[in-house]
């Protein structure tokens, strides 16, 4: 398994959006999301996207007033996790129109679906924003 976790977080530090592939109790949840997004806002810009919290490897990259953080296991492509968010970023803008955080936080369900369909059990099984973004477009023609 590749990917751990993914959190979107504001510049205050709020999450809109957590995603674990692996089983973390909410305390430690809590816990781990409070250490790290408190480690990479205290990074300036001209700091690298990479931090080593714990077991973990956070490749982060910020968006306007959102942070991408995704902690992957030690052996994983650093530049490759990178483009993963940044696929992420253009598939919701593509959805969406120039995403933003309460584009987020009002249809955070599409946004889950959204990744749920970029990565399985903690791998990436899609990259195709087209692929993605059918069955999103296809409920909200029914609905």
């Amino acid at each position: 398994m590749g990917i751990r976790f993914v959190l979107m977080v504001n510049k205050q530090g709020q999450t809109r959006l957590a995603q674990y592939y692996e089983y973390l109790t909410v305390e430690e949840r809590r816990t781990l999301e409070g250490e790290i997004v408190r480690k990479c806002l205290a990074r300036n810009e001209n700091q690298c996207s990479f931090v080593e919290h714990r077991n973990y490897k956070i490749v982060y990259r910020r968006y306007a007033s959102l942070f991408f953080l995704v902690g992957v296991d030690d052996g994983e492509n650093e530049l490759a996790i990178l483009e993963f968010i940044h696929l992420l970023v253009e598939t919701m803008d593509r959805h969406f129109g120039n995403v933003c955080e309460l584009d987020i936080m009002f249809h955070l369900e599409k946004v889950h679906f959204m990744l749920e369909e970029m990565v399985m059990n903690g791998c990436i099984v899609e990259t195709s924003k087209s692929n993605i973004l059918t069955p999103i477009q296809l409920m909200d023609k029914t609905s």
